[in-house]
This record gives C-alpha cells, sequence and structure tokens, in this order.
C-alpha cells in the first residue's frame, strides 16, 4: 500500500508548521513530486551516502531529513562535490527528501519539548518564545436545519480546540431578519420581502492560523448568498512556540549525576561538562543542538545548568562567570532523539495506509573520541 506524497507532507506540516521555521532557513520539500506515490519512510537527522545508500537498502520512496544537505543554493550539478552526489543520487532512485529544520526545533512536541522529556523534566516551559498562538472568536448565523453542517465544517477545518479539548462550540436560538434586495437570489425568502428566519447564532473559537481555512470552510458549507458572521479578535493566548525549554528535576542530583543521567538517556558514551560537579541541580535549562546563546536568558528563569551543544571555549567561560553550570552532550545526541517521536507520529497517522515509516540506523555524528 502507499500515499501520495502531499499527505505526508500535510501530516509532517500539521506537527511542525512552516510558518514557525526562521526566514533564512530552507524546509519543505526540497526533492521530489508531491503526487509521487510513498510505501516507505526513513527518518533521519542527516543525510549523507551512507544514510541514502540505507534507505535504498530498505526500499523506501522518501527521506524525511532535520538538516537538509541543501541548506545553500546550490549552482551546478556536479556529481564529484557531496551535495550534487547525494542530489543525483535521490534523482536517479525517484526518491523524495523533505526537511524539517528550525520549525521542528521550536514547535510544541518537537526538538526541545522530546529533549526534556527524554532527560525526566518535569513543570516544562518554553525557555525563548518566539511565537504565542493567537485566538478569534467567530459567530456565524445559520438557518437551524443547517447548522449541524456548518458546525461540522468549521471545526473539521481547525476551529474549536481549547487546551485538550476539541469541537468545541456555543448555540443560541433566535430570529433573523433580513430583505434581499432586487437582483439577489436567496435561499429564504423573496426579493423586496422581509423575511424572519429561526437561526442559530453558532460561536466558536479559531487559531489565528487556521483563520483563512475555517472562513473558506464555513462558507463553502453554509446555505445563504450573503452570510452573517462577525470574526472578534481576542486577548485569549494559546500554545507557545520557541528556541530552548527549562523544567525541573524529580528530585535534586549533583552536576555529575546529571551528567551522568544526560549520557544514559541521550545513550552516548562521551560529554563535556564545565562547573562544579557536586554542585545541587534542581532546575534545567535545555536546548538541541547550538543553545549556548540562551544561557542567559536560562539564568534568568532561574535554571543551574544549561545542557546543549557546540559550545566554544569562550562561551563556556562565561557561562560558569554568570553563575551557571553546563553539559555539552553533543549535537547529534540532542537532537536525534526527535526522530522516533516523528516517526511515531507518521506511523499511527499512516498504519491504516500501510506505509512503513524506519529511523536511521547511522549515526552521522562527525566526531569521535578516544
Amino acid at each position: 500500500m502507499a500515499v501520495y506524497c502531499w499527505r505526508i507532507i500535510e501530516l509532517l506540516e500539521k506537527y511542525a508548521p512552516p510558518f514557525l521555521a526562521e526566514e533564512w532557513d530552507n524546509i519543505g520539500l526540497q526533492v521530489g513530486d508531491p503526487n509521487q506515490r510513498i510505501s516507505g519512510i526513513l527518518m533521519t537527522l542527516d543525510l549523507n551516502d551512507a544514510v541514502l545508500k540505507e534507505a535504498e537498502s530498505l526500499g523506501v520512496e522518501m527521506v524525511v531529513v532535520h538538516h537538509t544537505p541543501f541548506f545553500k543554493a546550490q549552482k551546478d550539478l556536479r556529481v564529484d562535490r557531496p551535495v550534487g552526489r547525494l542530489l543525483a543520487g535521490l534523482v536517479k532512485r525517484d526518491m523524495a527528501m523533505y526537511a524539517a529544520h528550525t520549525n521542528l526545533d521550536v514547535v510544541c512536541g518537537g526538538v526541545n519539548d522530546v529533549l526534556a522529556e527524554a532527560l525526566g523534566l518535569k513543570e516544562i516551559s518554553v525557555l525563548e518564545t518566539n511565537w504565542e498562538q493567537n485566538f478569534f472568536k467567530l459567530v456565524v448565523f445559520v438557518p437551524r436545519e443547517h447548522t449541524d453542517r456548518v458546525a461540522k465544517s468549521i471545526l473539521e477545518a481547525g476551529a474549536g480546540y481549547i487546551g485538550s479539548y476539541a469541537d468545541c462550540s456555543f448555540r443560541t436560538t433566535g430570529i433573523g431578519t433580513f430583505r434581499p434586495l432586487t437582483g439577489t437570489n436567496p435561499f429564504i425568502g423573496k426579493p423586496g420581502e422581509l423575511e424572519r428566519v429561526e437561526e442559530d447564532r453558532l460561536e466558536t473559537i479559531v487559531p489565528e492560523e487556521r483563520k483563512e481555512e475555517v472562513i473558506q470552510a464555513m462558507l463553502e458549507a453554509h446555505p445563504y448568498e450573503e452570510v452573517a458572521y462577525d470574526l472578534y479578535p481576542l486577548v485569549n493566548r494559546g500554545e507557545k512556540a520557541g528556541l530552548g525549554r527549562v523544567g525541573r528535576l524529580p528530585a535534586p542530583m549533583s552536576l555529575l549525576e546529571l551528567a551522568c543521567l544526560v549520557k544514559t538517556r541521550l545513550h552516548i558514551d562521551n560529554l563535556r561538562y564545565c562547573g562544579d560537579k557536586d554542585l545541587l541541580i534542581e532546575k534545567v535549562a535545555v536546548c538541541g543542538g547550538s543553545g549556548i546563546s540562551l544561557y542567559r536568558r536560562a539564568a534568568a528563569c532561574g535554571a543551574q545548568v544549561i545542557i546543549t551543544a557546540d559550545v566554544k571555549y569562550h562561551e563556556a567561560q562565561e557561562v560558569l562567570e554568570c553563575g551557571m553550570v553546563l553539559i555539552d552532550a553533543g549535537h547529534f545526541a540532542t537532537e536525534r532523539p526527535v526522530m522516533d517521536s516523528l516517526a511515531g507520529y507518521l506511523t499511527d497517522n499512516l498504519t491504516n495506509e500501510g506505509v512503513r515509516v524506519h529511523v536511521s540506523q547511522i549515526n552521522t555524528d562527525p566526531f569521535c573520541f578516544l
């Protein structure tokens, strides 16, 4: 069995919406055809020759990466160079490639939430918010016999979510009046005559990013030629997205004990740490990949340690000078766990279609330790 590539893209972009990506980022479908049929997917942090061979051996038609090899614009297609060789390899194998990068970093349930949960943190919150969900209240007036149909359409389009509750709406009944003018083709009534109709006032909450889709669904489902509706901006705020997470350990532990926990939970043999190994840690900041720039924000949140990667010599000194300690667990190890989470999400949503979802077993971490 197989599904169209665009179906997989829909799922990926529901998990990590493209609008959350940085402007400079290069994400989305980068090789392939949205109408290609896909029966197998390989999830990988990076794409290199070894991963491409793995994908071929698994018989998949699509690779989903976190770090695209095509981050910079390509001016040629030379197969004697690494990027050109990978692109040619994908094309020769008729294999699609999709990238989710900074949008997957910041989204709820993305790189940083998965890392924080892997380390057992509690009371997790966003460290540095760069997006906060805004809401609108949608009110539409519908003839009673059509209310269920209109409600179903707008709720399916993404309206009606309040926290962990879906399909939230409210209805009241009243009398609507209108006079169709000359040239109209009213669903109810006659031109020139005042009409009184029993209608429902249907209202629900709409996230800003789904506003256009919800309104379009409402207009298509509504029987009236001219639909009476209101859209009110709300002060309510919803999900937050951003870099890093901060949370509490289930019980205080020393920096050395925490470093050992990180090694165990992230399945790594080596890491670097800076600071007093006996310092008691209660609150922890994490940022998968290169996140040391967040250490001041972490300190302001009361974190005693920041766990991240790619820390430079002078950056480590600055962290210590501000009174914090740090653990550098490596770029690969701090971002790799999200691929399992994303693979699980795709598997759950593609089970009925029989699509196989694999996570790469190739360690693309370029660093080795003696």
